[in-house]
């Protein structure tokens, strides 16, 4: 059995961490590897980017393999023929992105920019038509940021493209390394369980 404020920690959080607890150790190496694994991207952006196209370009071929398959599971010649279109896409444009990794970053960079965009876009108009209330000016705070960083991502493409998604994937690895180091801390201060 467990004692009560265990009992009440695991009401609290809804899991039992006690399985993780043992491997606390590990987790915290995990994220001392995305760190390092971070701070290589960040040294070296130009190979970062690559390589995120690289890893773009396996799951497009892979998305577009899977986009055939399910294409002969349909019966309709006309939707048959439209799965197997987008198959296809997928694989080429997967295929393009390995014989030219500097385009497909140069792409990927402007659809990155033009997202921002549109998303701080969204988001300021929803923050502005909330209702006064606190929330809103931090909904309004975000907007603008993703607007910012979008805007100065597509004022500087494609020159940028070498690095930019080089440099988001380093800083990715970072906070998701500390995410895990946090995590792993967290689960070795959490107590044991303990016989009633």
């Amino acid at each position: 059995m467990t004692s009560s404020s265990d009992a009440l920690q695991n009401l609290r959080t809804g899991i039992d961490v006690t399985p993780l607890r043992a491997k606390w150790g590990w987790i915290v190496a995990l994220g001392f590897v995305y760190i390092i694994a971070g701070f290589i991207a960040l040294g070296s952006v130009m190979i970062a980017t690559v390589a995120s196209v690289l890893v773009v370009g396996v799951m497009m071929i892979i998305a577009g393999i899977a986009e055939l398959i399910n294409a002969f599971q349909i019966k309709s010649w006309s939707k048959f023929l439209i799965w197997a279109l987008l198959g296809v896409l997928y694989v080429i444009a997967g295929f393009v992105a390995f014989e030219n990794p500097l385009f497909a970053a140069a792409v990927l960079t402007l659809l990155l920019g033009a997202s921002l965009v549109a998303s701080g876009v969204v988001r300021l108009f929803l923050a502005f038509n909330m209702k006064r209330e606190r929330p809103w000016m931090w909904v309004a705070f975000s907007g603008v940021i993703t607007l910012v960083l979008g805007l100065v991502i597509l004022a500087h493409w494609p020159v940028n493209s070498v690095y930019i998604l080089g440099l988001f994937l380093g800083i990715d690895l970072i906070i998701a390394g500390v995410g895990w180091i946090g995590l792993g801390l967290g689960l070795h201060r959490v107590p044991t369980l303990r016989a009633a």
